[in-house]
């Protein structure tokens, strides 16, 4: 498969052939296309020619800023690599598809020389409030993130956490504190306005996810109404903010009650490890089962896992009779005998 010959260097996919390279966390220069699954800071950097959806497009342009060459393709387009504006002569195909992580994030799957090769990012299968469906294509090779990738990582239904965390709402109210609910600026903060738009709550959304928020309205996602970041006029609001925000002027002016959302909810550290009251398992992630059902869609020949439990999780695949092996930790396998 010399045409999907590929490496992993500097935290990303690289396809030396192509000159392409899959989420870099380094700046690549002109000469350089980079494929970027969605506008998370640990999955792109200031690169001088990207391709990406147009969703992804507003969402760098509102963190990163600057200029640089955009190739914006829509889910479902494929595209032909020798194409003058990738600059690469080689016969390959690269179409994108959704991947149901945040807003505008995708998969990229290549084609060439009669073999495919598909590259997740970050991904979920269950559908969300705030990103686009998932839709997995069955490809001959799968490199496919692994962060929940331990069988203790099976997330209860969407619908009774958000419930959950309404009642830890409430009864935060009812004592007369304002509960403050912490997750990422991008993708969970969003994720969370659209759970609590229909339950009466009244939301207070820090300034970080209010920018960001804007940008998912300019790109074509709509956002339920909030108000602004009042930290003195907090009281009778649930606040949205993300984990490490500076709450001394909300301290000052209300007592609170913390919770974290995040699928690190499963372990029983984790509310300590945030120093909340309250921990809730809602996450952008595909759990254990979701992995396994995502390769069994694949129906992938070789499967490559990156991130998180990357190594336990290729000898997970291994045990189910995938030939499956780890990107990035130190990958043991095992030899049965007899």
């Amino acid at each position: 498969m010399a045409a999907l010959d590929f490496t992993y260097a500097d935290h990303a996919l690289h396809f030396p052939e192509l000159h392409l390279w899959f989420d870099g966390h380094r700046r690549r220069a002109a000469g350089e296309l980079v494929f970027v699954s969605h506008a998370h800071s640990d999955h792109t950097a200031r690169h001088a020619e990207v391709v990406l959806t147009e969703p992804t497009r507003h969402l760098m342009a509102a963190r990163l800023g600057g200029k640089r060459r955009e190739h914006v393709l829509a889910y479902g387009e494929s595209v032909d690599l020798r194409e003058p504006r990738f600059g690469t002569s080689r016969n390959a195909h690269l179409t994108l598809w959704p991947a149901g992580h945040i807003f505008g994030s995708a998969m990229a799957r290549i084609e060439a020389d009669g073999r495919s090769l598909l590259y997740t990012g970050d991904f979920k299968l269950r559908s969300g409030l705030s990103a686009e469906k998932c839709c997995p294509v069955p490809s001959d090779v799968l490199v496919m993130e692994s962060t929940f990738g331990r069988p203790k990582y099976v997330f209860p239904a969407a619908t009774e956490v958000i419930a959950a965390l309404v009642q830890f709402c409430h009864e935060t109210l009812l004592r007369g504190s304002v509960p403050v609910l912490l997750g990422y600026s991008l993708g969970r903060g969003q994720e969370l306005i659209f759970a609590l738009s229909n339950t009466g709550l009244a939301i207070m959304v820090h300034d970080t996810i209010a920018k960001l928020s804007i940008v998912y309205t300019e790109a074509g996602q709509p956002m339920p109404p909030v108000h602004p970041w009042r930290p003195h006029q907090a009281a009778g609001h649930v606040v949205i903010a993300p984990p490490g925000t500076d709450f001394a002027a909300l301290r000052a002016h209300h007592p609170l009650r913390v919770a974290v959302i995040t699928g690190w909810a499963m372990d029983a550290s984790c509310r300590y490890r945030y120093r909340a009251d309250a921990a809730f398992p809602l996450s952008d992630h595909a759990d254990y089962p979701e992995l396994i059902e995502f390769v069994r869609q694949v129906a992938p020949k070789t499967v490559y896992t990156l991130h998180g439990f990357a190594g336990d999780f290729a000898t997970s695949l291994r045990r189910l009779g995938y030939d499956a092996r780890a990107l990035t930790e130190i990958d043991q396998f095992e030899l049965p005998l007899g």
